[in-house]
Parts: C-alpha cells; structure tokens; sequence
C-alpha cells in the first residue's frame, strides 16, 4: 500500500473514533494489549533478523535499543493497559465562561485527527504512540525506521489485529511500508491528512522535519542534558546520580551527556567521579564511560581533552563531556548556551542555589537533586508518552494524553444576537 493510500484510510477511519465512548476506547486498548502478549514469538522472531542486520553497522548501545525481550514486550503491553486506565481526555470542559448576555462559553478537548509519527530504532515506541493516539480519539500514522521495520511491522500487525477482534477499523494503526525518504516527505507534506506530525529520533531527523514540514510539527527527543555539582553537594549521592543518568541507558535522549563541577569541589570530586565512572566499572567488567574534559578538568584529572563541538553533542554512549564552572551563575549560563531545552538537573544543598537554577533554566524538564532520567511519561504517571517535547508551543516536556488534543469552543445560548 502506498503512503498516500495509508493516509486516504487514517482520515476516514479518525472519525469513528470521535464518537467512541471511553469504554469501547478501552476495550481497543486492552484487546492490543493482549494481542501483543500473543505474538510475542513472531514479534521477537521479526526483532532478530532486524538486530542480526544491524550488528557491525551501529554501536552497541544503540542493538540494545533497537533490542526486544520477552520482558520488553511485556513492558509495552503493561504500557498500553496503563494508557487505558487513564481518564479520558476527550470530552473534558477546560474553562466555562458565562457572559452578560448569559451565553456559556466552554472551551473543550477534542482529538487533532490525524497524528503521523516518525520515528528511528526503537520498536516500543510503535506501541506507545498507538495506545496515546487510539485513547485521545486520534488515528496514527507510524513511519519507522528502516533498521527496526520488521520489528514495527510485527508490532503493528498485533496491534491491528486487536482492533479487529473489537470491530474498530485497523486503519486506525498503520505502518507506511516505504523506508525510503520519499516516505518521510509525503508525511511533511500531507496538508489535509495529517494533523500533527511528531519526529522522535536524533537530531538529523527532528530538523529535517522543522525545516520541511508544512504540516504542524512538534520538535520532541534531541538531549543534550546537563547535571551541575554545586559547592554544597552530597558528594556520594551525587556520584549515584550521575552514574545512573550516564549509563543506566546511555543511548535514551534523558541520558546525561555534560557534567558541570563547581570549582570549589572540583579537585576532590573529578577523582572521585573517575574512579566511579572508569576505574571501577572496567575493573567490574562494565564499559567505562570516556571522559571528555575541559581545560581545567584535564588539570585534575586524566581523560580525552574536550574538544569545541563535545559540549554541543548528544552522545547517546558510554562518553560524558566534563567542565569545571565558576558558581551556579556560571553553570546556568554554559546550559542556556549549549542544552537543546529537554532535561537539567543541579545537585546541591543550598535552597537558594536550588530556587535560582529551577528559575532560570528553561528546560523542559529542570531536576534539583535526581537523576535526569526520569524525564518519561511513564515515570510522571502518563502512562507512556508519544515523546518529549522540546518546544515550548501547544507541548513541553513528556507528551501524553492531554497533549494529544487540541480544543474548541462550545457556545451555548438562549436566542442571544449580537
């Protein structure tokens, strides 16, 4: 089926499920989830020959993304149940306003329509737009990557056939089977079939679409995400913070890719933070995480001298670009120049420092002693989510169900003219 055939059928099928009770919603969304569970061999045996190709090709952190368990499928059929058992954000009366004239104005949540996700080498993330989109009473157009279509196509496939059981159109779930660009293009461009286009995926990607797209589109998932160690740190809760933000899942866009040091700790905490990330994770056998380090860090400690462009990049690896900064001024004056607006966390225990860093960064996401990790719709209890947003329009941050809607006015009068 060609793309625009898949885009023909998304618009006519979105409008069934307008008028879909949030039972019937729920009922799709379970009868997914299920179906997932009972594909879980063909998903997998899919997965394998997408991680056999791309081995030699990608890093291994990023086979451990493109990577399916059994476990992981689980995960994203849990996610599904969990997206059902969140209210329904259709239908909910935002604001009423009653006029002079006595007209009720209401201002609504309704579904955008058409939701067109492009995405690269993460399979869950088929499931997890599927169930967010189905919910909030949208049809979704996915358009995966070429290195994990197999494994989106399997997903897809168990996903459809869940909506079938219940009597919902398939057309709501659809994969564009073209991997080419062209594919990619036709959805920038779909004016009148697409509502909203979300890119989740690296950089590359997310500004091809905000340079072509003419269509509305969301910038969601570039990380460039920066832990500060102040002066008062606990030290040793610090080094469990970072730790766990650079490598508990270094190839995720809320991965810790800067380390800032407040000059004063600097030269007690640099060794202390070596030791954690390098020494002690190659003696246990884990990859020791590079460290990439400014002048003034490389004064203290061994590593790769920084370079200019290390405390612009998004890593998603086992390296961590590293500087020495004045004070917490200073640290917050290196993040406004270099973050991409998704994830900052400052590790103190100075109220005033804390209070000054969580108003002046402006971040999606701005953390005061813990891990950068848990920017995620799952762990701020929205069930899963369709991407971080990094803009500031319409969505930011974690994008659930609510950010899957837009809203209307409902009037309502008496006879009122004007």
């Amino acid at each position: 089926m060609t793309t625009q055939e898949i885009l023909i059928r998304a618009k006519a099928a979105a409008p069934a499920l307008r008028s879909a009770t949030e039972a019937q919603k729920n009922r799709y969304l379970f009868s997914m989830a299920d179906c997932l569970t009972e594909k879980t061999s063909r998903i997998l045996a899919a997965n394998d020959l997408d991680v056999e190709a791309a081995r030699g090709t990608v890093s291994d952190v990023m086979i451990d993304r493109l990577k399916l368990t059994k476990d992981r499928i689980a995960a994203m059929a849990e996610g599904i149940r969990q997206v059902a058992s969140l209210p329904d954000p259709v239908g909910r009366v935002l604001t009423e306003t009653v006029r002079p004239n006595g007209l009720i104005i209401e201002k609504v949540a309704v579904p955008l329509g058409v939701v067109a996700i492009i995405y690269e080498s993460r399979p869950n993330v088929t499931s997890d737009a599927a169930a967010l989109t189905l919910k909030s009473g949208n049809a979704c157009v996915l358009r995966g990557g070429k290195e994990a279509f197999r494994s989106a196509n399997a997903v897809t496939e168990a996903l459809r056939e869940g909506l079938k059981r219940e009597g919902a159109s398939p057309d709501l779930v659809q994969l564009i089977q073209d991997t080419t660009r062209q594919s990619a293009t036709e959805l920038m461009k779909a004016v009148g079939y697409v509502d909203l286009l979300i890119p989740r995926g690296g950089a590359g990607l997310i500004r091809a679409c905000v340079e072509n797209a003419t269509v509305p589109c969301i910038q969601t998932g570039t990380g460039i995400c920066h832990i500060y160690v102040d002066e008062s740190a606990d030290q040793e809760e610090a080094l469990k913070i970072i730790e766990n933000a650079k490598t508990s899942r270094p190839s995720v866009c809320n991965a810790e890719e800067v380390l800032l040091v407040h000059q004063n700790i600097a030269k007690e905490f640099l060794p202390k933070l070596k030791t954690c990330l390098t020494d002690a994770r190659a003696t246990e056998g884990k990859q020791p995480v590079e460290l990439r380090l400014c002048k003034r860090a490389a004064e203290i400690v061994s590593g790769t001298p920084a370079e200019e462009n290390d405390f612009d990049t998004e890593f998603l690896d086992y390296i961590l670009a590293v500087a020495v900064v004045d004070d917490t001024n200073a640290a917050i004056a290196h993040i406004s120049a270099h973050s991409t607006g998704h994830s900052e966390a400052i590790l103190t225990r100075t109220p005033e420092h804390a209070e000054a860093f969580t108003r002046e960064v402006d971040s999606a996401a701005v953390y005061v002693n813990a891990s950068t990790r848990f920017t995620d719709g799952g762990e701020f209890g929205l069930g899963c989510e369709m991407g971080i947003s990094t803009q500031k329009l319409h969505a930011r941050g974690p994008m659930g169900l609510q950010e899957m809607t837009a809203y209307k006015y409902v009037i309502k009068g008496s006879g009122q003219i004007r």
